[in-house]
């Protein structure tokens, strides 16, 4: 249970005795505890979909390249790699010292069984897609082809040629993400589907798992096989989840945990007013969104879904119930992100509340909704932001004769219900880029995407254009195409865009490190502790 979480002393260096050779020697073993937004659903990196499961990732795997404290491209476990003119192929050339957990070498080969594994229908992984620029990869993931026909191949243990589909922009930033890490393929051979059980889990980033106790923490300990292992100064890091925000605050404020990944939006003004600089507020690449589920005859006109967002007051959200750590939006694809031009929006952003509000009511009388008989679910996942959201939403819709109800769902089964098609109205997603490219906004709602199409929407013509965009080479024109597809989701509107993220953490000034960036990505390894 959380209030049996370590205390604050387990923050200081413990000292452990160790004897070597006859001799006793002391050394500090630095502990990290780390606040996370909940517990991942799983440790198998192609399950994986949320932001909570990525940070744990990025301590256990690393991959050919990865994202450092600033969020820039770095080399990984490829310590080089060269791009052919087409663009087509890419060799990498592995570093000689990069090792498993467990001592092994880790090869080119590593590399294959994992991309073959996750484009393996059997694997049912809902990342698969963030690797169809792969050869073959779509092919093999519909089952069409054999795992063995995926455009990556092992020259040899240190080289790894890994073919596209098409000139890909964006590639070497996808590899990043945790679908693009290696796999240690004999364990996940030997123990099936328990190769991520602690004991059985052999990984190849800094870090590597001791222990996962539900509720509670998972534990890492350093890697000492990390090729940069010299490097890695925190001993210990404990991932400890925090699905209500004020709770972590109170732990923080008791020094015992180091930083917070989510800030309790209430307590803003207490917070910047007492916790200073420790309290950071930064942009981030991130869409907060209500997906509505158009199979429903009651939300199948696209009329009454523009009438629900008519009504929704953004910037009374954005400021008053998130205190200014979110941004109002009126387009789906963040703006700013790489590849793209002015945003596609919706018609009325600049628009009076009350005369969206008249116009909603309109438009409903119209698609033969009378006032006070349609009545909607708003269901959220656990979180007092995400509750007081829903609350003031619902309280909005009353505005326009549309009754709601409220429904609260735990976080760890929160995705998994709206993945498996749950039978809800209107829920509360977000979403955060994996790569700064529009089409990993867009992508998601492409109707073939069960993983992530919370509403089920299927549109040919939107279908038409992802696929035109994905075969579009010139940057400019890929952009024109991409900004058609996003006008047409706001003209059907399956999801309601709300705000903008920004990421908000507490971040303990013993903490060094951590810079604040766009991906709000922040390894274990690069951070350090001032005692």
């Amino acid at each position: 249970m959380l209030q049996n979480i370590m205390k604050a002393a387990l923050l200081s260096a413990a000292v452990v005795v160790t004897g070597v050779a006859g001799v006793s020697q002391a050394f500090a073993e630095v502990v990290y505890n780390r606040g996370n937004d909940t517990d991942p659903t799983t440790l198998d990196h192609h399950k994986t979909s949320t932001v909570a499961e990525g940070n744990l990732m990025r301590d256990l795997y690393e991959g050919l390249v990865v994202q450092n404290n600033v969020a820039e491209v770095v080399p990984g476990v490829a310590e080089s790699w060269e791009i052919s003119d087409d663009g087509l192929t890419y060799t990498f050339k592995l570093r000689e010292d990069a090792k498993w957990s467990n001592g092994d070498q880790v090869k080119a080969s590593d590399f294959v069984f994992a991309y073959q594994r996750i484009q393996n229908p059997e694997t049912a992984a809902p990342y698969a897609n963030m690797l169809y620029p792969i050869k073959n990869a779509e092919a093999i993931n519909k089952g069409e082809m054999e795992p063995s026909e995926l455009g990556a191949k092992a020259v040899d243990d240190t080289t790894l040629e890994i073919t596209l589909n098409q000139p890909t922009p964006y590639f070497l930033e996808l590899l990043t993400h945790q679908t693009g890490h290696p796999l240690h393929q004999a364990s996940v051979e030997e123990h099936g589907d328990q190769f991520t059980r602690p004991g059985n889990m052999v990984t190849n980033g800094a870090y590597m798992l001791e222990s996962f106790t539900p509720n509670d923490k998972i534990t890492m300990r350093k890697n000492p096989h990390f090729h940069d292992a010299d490097n890695v100064q925190i001993d210990v890091v404990n991932f400890i989840p925090f699905e209500d925000r004020a709770t972590c605050l109170r732990r923080f404020e008791a020094g015992e945990v180091l930083s917070c990944s989510d800030l309790d939006n209430q307590q803003m003004d207490y917070m910047k007013e007492n916790l200073g600089e420790q309290v950071r507020v930064a942009p981030y690449l991130g869409t907060y969104y209500l997906p509505v589920k158009v199979k429903k005859e009651k939300l199948a006109d696209p009329r009454v879904r523009q009438a629900l967002s008519m009504a929704i007051d953004r910037e009374f959200l954005a400021t008053e119930i998130w205190r200014d750590s979110m941004l109002p939006t009126y387009s789906f694809v963040p703006k700013g992100i790489g590849n793209y031009g002015e945003n596609a929006e919706l018609p009325y952003a600049n628009d009076d509340i009350l005369d969206r509000e008249d116009a909603a009511k309109a438009l409903l009388e119209e698609a033969g909704v009378e006032e006070g008989s349609l009545t909607v679910e708003l269901r959220y996942n656990t979180s007092e932001n995400h509750k007081n959201t829903m609350t003031a939403i619902g309280d909005m819709l009353k505005n326009i004769g549309v009754n709601s109800t409220i429904v609260e769902m735990e976080g760890t089964g929160y995705f998994d219900y709206m993945k498996q098609d749950g039978d809800f109205d209107i829920t509360r997603a977000g979403w955060i880029g994996d790569y700064s490219d529009p089409q990993n906004f867009l992508f998601l709602f492409e109707s073939e995407n069960l993983g992530f199409n919370y509403p089920r929407w299927e549109n040919a013509e939107y279908d038409a254009l992802m696929k035109k965009a994905g075969e579009t080479i010139d940057i400019d024109e890929r952009a024109a195409v991409l900004k058609e597809a996003e006008t047409l989701l706001l003209e059907e509107l399956p999801i309601i865009p709300i705000m903008y993220y920004s990421s908000g953490s507490l971040v303990s000034e013993k903490l060094q490190g951590w810079e604040d960036n766009v991906m709000n990505v922040h390894g274990t390894r690069w951070m350090s502790i001032a005692q």
